[in-house]
């Protein structure tokens, strides 16, 4: 009979915790055999409020463990130029193994067609011509990103995270445009493209400054060479590694951005010569190479778990180069212009456990989308002031159902001209004058080929069953036309359009380089 008074191995924890002897136990099992059930009910309830309590604190405490965020962005980088979006002459055996392990999407698209401007969408979530950010920032730019708009590494700081970046900037590199003045706590690399420097095939002489590598708010090494060039991305995959170790008891917000494979090319010698495709197929080999590192430190240091993981580019390749651009695959054009070889990019998103493996969105997204999903997940504030991305979280997640929260996207280019809306699958053109290589010569081995003039009229596309974008259909389909033309002057009322002439009424200053007082 006193055996059946001793607490259970499921009570003992909890009676230990609390510091109730078995004694007092025993005390408790005898009331209630003598008929005090008032009391046991009592205890019962005491119990199971303990024990929810318990199981809520536990999971509460999972929940609020912070993801870490890798987003890895190249630049120039076509459609094609990956292996699960149908690369040739070379391999991308880690892509295409975090491809396996996460979700592609094969219709995401970068902000703009060019590099500022498409790096701006990504890392504030607003149409970069909403904050005044086009076009390609040159060396001692005197506009860049503002003191106003917040980053995504401004976003997460809210939280606690180290934030660092390394690789290309290109939202100015005046003091007060940095990384460093924009909530990134650790910067290596190179402020602006790789190709403004002397060695430009078609500046000329003195166009372009020494190219600068800096460390944080300091150019340690002034006068980049042809041999540093070829070292930048294994010394921006070393310095991804460091961070991950360095910061793996913390949550951590790192973004790489290597110049390549934007011209000139330049490879380390442990990858030249090793891909079928010539030099750009080596450059490529060599990227995947550096997301393999990082990825491999995720694995190391046991957060593969907790970490979510995104590829991209910032815009298509820039065919007048020939052989040393990539493809944009089935898409029509490239870099430069708004149809979808400009702007759709390889997009790859990989977090075990989170995100379904193997699996595909084929749907439209874009990179603005990219900074309030951040926010969900971290749990940070959006900025008080606008925003153009959505949450798009269930996408990632091949949520049942899901759907792509916007109405539309508007495709920008040049000084803020609207030159085109997209809406599920159709896409309208409005007139205005691009480029094309379409019957010109390519360029060569670092020298560029020549563009002409593309005249682009009221154009609609259905990308469903034409995603090269051949045959214009705005003639069968005035409604939709109609439609997507009301979606326009809802742009142009709040952001402007050069192309007729307006002001938006949304629309923010970039941030303008005050010299230092004399």
């Amino acid at each position: 009979m006193a055996s059946k008074l001793t607490p259970g191995i499921y009570f003992k924890p909890y009676l230990r915790q609390h510091q109730i002897g078995e004694e007092t136990f025993s005390h408790w099992r005898l009331c209630y055999l003598a008929g005090y059930r008032c009391m046991m009910r009592s205890l019962r309830l005491a119990l199971l409020v303990a024990f929810a309590a318990a199981l809520v604190g536990t999971s509460a405490g999972a929940e609020t463990k912070l993801p870490n965020i890798v987003i890895f962005m190249t630049d120039d980088q076509g459609y094609a130029d990956v292996g699960v979006f149908g690369a040739k002459g070379f391999t991308t055996p880690n892509l295409d193994r975090m491809a396996h392990e996460g979700r592609i999407f094969t219709d995401f698209h970068s902000s703009q067609p060019v590099c500022s401007a498409s790096r701006t969408g990504l890392l504030t979530g607003c149409y970069p011509n909403r904050i005044g950010i086009n076009g390609a920032l040159g060396p001692n730019s005197k506009i860049g990103i503002s003191d106003q708009e917040m980053t995504l590494a401004q976003l997460v700081k809210q939280k606690g995270y180290a934030t660092a970046i390394y690789g290309k900037w290109h939202l100015g590199d005046r003091p007060q445009f940095l990384p460093t003045r924009h909530g990134f706590d650790e910067y290596f690399g190179i402020p602006y493209s790789n190709d403004m420097w002397p060695n430009h095939p078609e500046a000329k002489q003195g166009t372009y400054p020494p190219l600068p590598i800096y460390e944080n708010e300091t150019p340690t090494h002034v006068g980049v060479t042809h041999a540093d060039q070829e070292q930048l991305t294994t010394w921006y995959a070393e310095h991804a590694v460091s961070f991950i170790e360095r910061h793996k008891d913390q949550p951590f917000f790192l973004y790489v951005a290597t110049n390549s494979p934007h011209v000139p090319l330049h490879v380390s010698d442990k990858f030249r010569g090793k891909s079928a495709r010539g030099l750009y197929g080596d450059v490529i080999e060599e990227i995947d190479w550096a997301m393999g590192q990082i990825l491999e430190a995720l694995k190391k240091n046991g957060l593969d778990d907790n970490t979510l993981v995104l590829f991209t580019s910032d815009n298509g390749p820039w065919l007048s180069y020939g052989n040393h651009a990539g493809s944009a695959g089935p898409l029509r054009e490239g870099k430069g212009t708004n149809f979808d070889g400009g702007h759709r990019e390889p997009f790859i998103v990989r977090w075990p456990g989170k995100i379904p493996a193997d699996t595909v969105w084929p749907g439209p997204a874009m990179a603005i989308d990219i900074f309030p999903t951040i926010a969900r997940l971290t749990g940070a504030k959006l900025p008080d002031h606008k925003i153009d991305g959505l949450d798009i979280w269930p996408l990632f997640t091949g949520e049942p159902g899901a759907k792509n929260p916007h109405e539309c996207y508007y495709l920008y280019y040049d000084v803020n001209a609207l030159q085109a809306v997209r809406a599920g699958d159709w896409k309208l053109f409005f007139p205005h004058t691009t480029r094309t290589m379409n019957g010109q010569t390519p360029g060569h081995d670092g020298i560029p080929g020549k563009y002409k003039p593309l005249h682009v009229g009221h154009e609609l596309y259905n990308l469903s069953d034409d995603i090269g974008e051949t045959k214009d259909v705005a003639a069968e389909n005035p409604e939709i036309v109609k439609q997507l033309e009301a979606l326009a002057e809802k742009a142009r009322a709040d952001m402007g359009d050069a192309l007729t002439h307006r002001v938006g009424s949304g629309s923010r200053e970039p941030g303008r380089w005050t010299p230092p007082a004399q």
